[in-house]
């Protein structure tokens, strides 16, 4: 089964923001179109972009722009584990302040006798979060798994 042509929405120019989410989501379409989707999957982007192009509202573009290609690449994520460029490390960067970082910080601060020595964990735990994090966007690419699409 194909993925669905994107249309492109009228007066696309005249918005930058809409031509920059147009842009983003027709580049994520070709890079999908490039790997062998099962049907299942396909069926389910199609479905968006349908939605997609059957409006012409600007303003509800937008918006449909943003919700559509979050939903087709947590989609991705989670049935075949398809991830964007540094997936992992953006999201080990929060995990690491969170779960190592603050603990140190609390350890350095008691060891010390001085609490204000609790921020200095943080960004241990951001460091170590984007190490792990990298590690495994490397383990991602190596195994074909990710996607040639940066999202910040």
């Amino acid at each position: 089964m194909i993925i669905t042509e994107l249309n492109q929405p009228l007066d696309i120019d005249k918005n930058i923001k809409l031509k920059e989410l147009y842009l983003k989501f027709d580049a994520l379409l070709t890079e999908l179109r490039k790997r062998n989707l099962p049907e299942s999957i396909v069926t389910s982007i199609n479905n968006h972009i349908e939605e997609l192009n059957s409006n012409s509202e600007i303003g509800v573009l937008i918006k449909m722009f943003k919700q559509k290609q979050a939903k087709i690449i947590k989609l991705l994520e989670q049935k075949l584990k398809l991830v964007t460029k540094n997936y992992y490390r953006n999201i080990w960067m929060a995990t690491g302040m969170a779960t190592f970082g603050l603990p140190l910080g609390v350890v350095f601060g008691i060891s010390l006798g001085n609490m204000g020595l609790i921020g200095i964990g943080l960004p241990l735990g951001l460091v170590f979060g984007m190490a792990l994090g990298a590690g495994m966007d490397k383990k991602a690419f190596e195994e074909g798994r990710q996607l040639d699409l940066d999202y910040n």
